[in-house]
């Protein structure tokens, strides 16, 4: 998540793999311009490795992946990664996945949890062919889950969702590979499971509650939510929120709820080129984010981009009236 302070580089625009700036940190640690390209990369990591294969039959025959394989084969996902693609998988290890609980590989590959693996595998996979030199350029990456991984150089290391790049630009028919040592793990919460985590969205989740909308925060999307406080419930006028709970007022407390979500993933760089955004009540929310300011129906986002499995949120300090 990202806090007020952090919507300044929003607003200019900063997007996944989308910012081209100046100069930026090299692989082996070092400043380079917008033309620095993979070969920066330390001997160590074995950069511009060419295959003619696609990325899953390079993973396969490298012998270093075979847990990947497998998860990949029970959560049918070798026909889309075989295709024309191009992909960038960040592919972990077999030790890498060593490291997790053995009942947790266990449990991702029953029948029953098929979604999830498919989850966590796209989590790892970014669409479109991006090498090293790229990925170094960027503060994050969307995957094909929907969901960002934030990318930091630290010292020289590359991190991606907390895992380190061991191995980069293994170039394949279909796309790139940069191998990691750690596996990267989605948001598995839902946005009411995630609110109910942070525990300061209590009015919301109860008038959520009230107003029958808890199915489509936990159920549907992708959503995006702007998410007030209970400090922000709390401003509205003595009684306002005992009112808007009783039973008659079920579809005025719907329609305001409603104007708090707009469909779709929309996260703060995006939402920063924008002035307004149809909310799921069916009027405009307006969207004014500046260097001084980041305000959204008069609201100001105080935090942006929680993610969830099903959406994003970005906490505000006042209730959105429609």
């Amino acid at each position: 998540m990202k806090s007020i302070l952090a919507i300044t580089s929003i607003a200019l625009g900063a997007a996944a793999f989308a910012s081209t700036p100046a100069s930026t940190t090299s692989l082996d640690g070092g400043q380079c311009g917008s033309t620095c390209g993979a070969k920066t990369a330390r001997a160590a990591l074995a950069s511009n490795i060419v295959s003619d294969k696609t990325i899953v039959e390079t993973a396969v025959e490298n012998g270093s992946f075979t847990t990947l394989a497998r998860l990949l084969t029970s959560a049918e996902l070798v026909e889309a990664l075989s295709g024309e693609g191009p992909f960038t998988v960040f592919a972990p290890t077999d030790e890498a996945f060593a490291k997790l609980p053995k009942e947790t590989v266990a449990m991702v590959t029953k029948p029953e949890n098929k979604a999830l693996l498919q989850d966590i595998l796209k989590f790892h996979v970014v669409s479109g062919a991006v090498d090293a030199a790229a990925v170094v350029k960027v503060k994050n990456a969307t995957t094909l889950n929907g969901q960002r991984a934030d990318i930091s150089v630290v010292e020289g290391t590359v991190s991606v969702a907390g895992a380190k790049v061991t191995v980069t630009d293994i170039k394949c028919s279909n796309g790139v590979i940069h191998v990691i040592d750690t596996v990267m793990m989605p948001e598995t919460k839902n946005i009411v499971e995630v609110a109910a985590g942070a525990e300061t969205f209590g009015t919301l989740i109860a008038a959520a509650k009230a107003a029958g909308l808890v199915d489509a925060l936990t159920k549907g999307g992708p959503i995006t939510v702007f998410a007030p406080t209970d400090e922000a419930f709390a401003a509205l006028p003595e009684g306002t929120v005992a009112e808007l709970l009783k039973p008659e007022n079920k579809e005025r407390l719907a329609s305001i709820l409603k104007y708090h979500v707009v469909a779709g993933r929309v996260f703060a760089d995006q939402a920063a080129k924008l002035d307004k955004a149809p909310t799921l009540n069916g009027k405009e929310l307006p969207i004014a984010i500046t260097r001084e300011s980041a305000k959204v129906g008069g609201a100001n986002i105080v935090t942006t981009d929680i993610q969830a499995s099903n959406g994003v949120i970005h906490v505000v300090d006042a209730v959105l009236l429609p």
